[in-house]
């Protein structure tokens, strides 16, 4: 019987999975793949996710989702940011790859070549024990991150398909003069948050859009569940993270 039951939950745990993996798929570059794909890392026991882009000495933040801790997938970003990537030997991995290239590389292997002080402040500070990071190559040069706070024993197909997924994901957004963070919004949500960056408060940002007061708050809510924060600062800090500079007009 327990035998019978262990089979089930694989199989209803697998269904699960791949029900995710489908509503990826058919939300690719839209706002609305967030949601599913955060569900696939929390069944992986992911804690957490970053996604940075590189360019010659440069790189930017994409995506950065902790599920254990609210404010310090942020935290690490912006220190990540702050010239500590270019102490990534990944980094220099990453800008000599050739387009569709695809490699993984698990945190074991790493370290080995990281100062101290990088170790202390991305590994033994914020608790996380095991990390894979795949480096793939497309329209972006990205580095997709998982982290746990335990030895992981994902699938490594499964790690791969989810990184592809949000490979995907990046190449299918068109491009925006926006907020990079601000893209896995939906419309409506992006205004809010532009309105707010924009020094506007919820009564003239209401006027412009056409809404009550109270639906301005309602959507920056969801979008502030969105982006895994919880303030107008944090709003300006993911977007300062982001290598992007808001010069609307305040009100």
């Amino acid at each position: 019987m327990s035998s019978f039951m262990e089979d089930k939950n694989h199989i209803d745990a697998t269904a699960g999975t791949l029900g995710e993996i489908s509503q990826c798929l058919g939300t690719l570059g839209k706002p609305a793949f967030l949601e599913p794909f955060f569900d696939l890392l929390r069944s992986m026991t992911t804690a957490q996710i970053m996604v940075f882009s590189y360019s010659e000495n440069h790189a930017q933040c994409l995506l950065s989702r902790n599920f254990i801790e609210g404010g310090i997938g942020k935290r690490l970003a912006a220190d990540y940011l702050d010239d500590w990537f270019l102490q990534d030997p990944l980094y220099t991995r990453i800008m000599a790859l050739d387009e569709g290239s695809f490699e993984t590389h698990r945190l074991k292997d790493v370290l080995p070549d990281v100062s101290e002080d990088y170790r202390r402040r991305f590994f033994a500070d914020p608790d996380i024990e095991d990390k894979t990071t795949v480096l793939a190559i497309g329209r972006h040069r990205l580095a997709i991150s998982f982290y746990w706070q335990a030895p992981y024993d994902t699938s490594p197909e499964l790690l791969n398909i989810a990184a592809r997924l949000v490979q995907l994901h990046f190449d299918a957004l068109v491009p925006s003069t926006e907020p990079p963070a601000l893209q896995v919004l939906s419309a409506r949500e992006r205004d809010i948050c532009l309105g707010i960056l924009a020094g506007k408060k919820a009564e003239l940002i209401g006027h412009e859009l056409g809404i009550k007061p109270t639906s301005v708050a309602t959507y920056r809510q969801r979008a502030y569940e969105k982006l895994g924060i919880n303030s107008r600062g944090e709003l300006f800090a993911i977007c300062r993270t982001l290598n992007f500079s808001w010069s609307g007009s305040g009100a």
